[in-house]
């Protein structure tokens, strides 16, 4: 794991145990919110806890929000657009009839 991941996965740890004191939870209060164990946050709050974990601490402490902000939505990139567009249908193949040419004579009303 290189230097930049680590400092980041501890900031957010640092985040994480600042919004659960400012909440004033225990770190067993929050563990029994999410329905995880004491040492799950304990973990979180060092940068080391599972995605899930992650997202149930923000959404216990009310953060789940900031998520949208922390990883927004992806447009699909202009080259992967042109590419789909490409197989688009661009015309109509028509209703194919299964009668032959005889029954269809024999249906016209002249």
């Amino acid at each position: 794991m290189n230097q930049i991941t680590k400092t980041s996965l501890k900031q957010l740890g640092q985040r994480i145990k600042q919004a659960r004191l400012n909440r004033n939870y225990t770190q067993m209060e929050l563990a029994d919110i999410i329905g995880r164990s004491r040492t799950a946050i304990e973990g979180a709050e060092k940068g080391k806890c599972t995605l899930e974990t992650f997202v149930s601490i923000l959404v216990a402490l009310d953060l789940a929000e900031n998520f949208v902000r922390f990883l927004p939505e992806q447009p699909i990139s202009p080259i992967a657009l042109a590419k789909a567009q490409g197989k688009q249908r661009k015309r109509a193949s028509g209703i194919k009839c299964k009668e032959t040419n005889a029954e269809q004579t024999d249906r016209l009303d002249w």
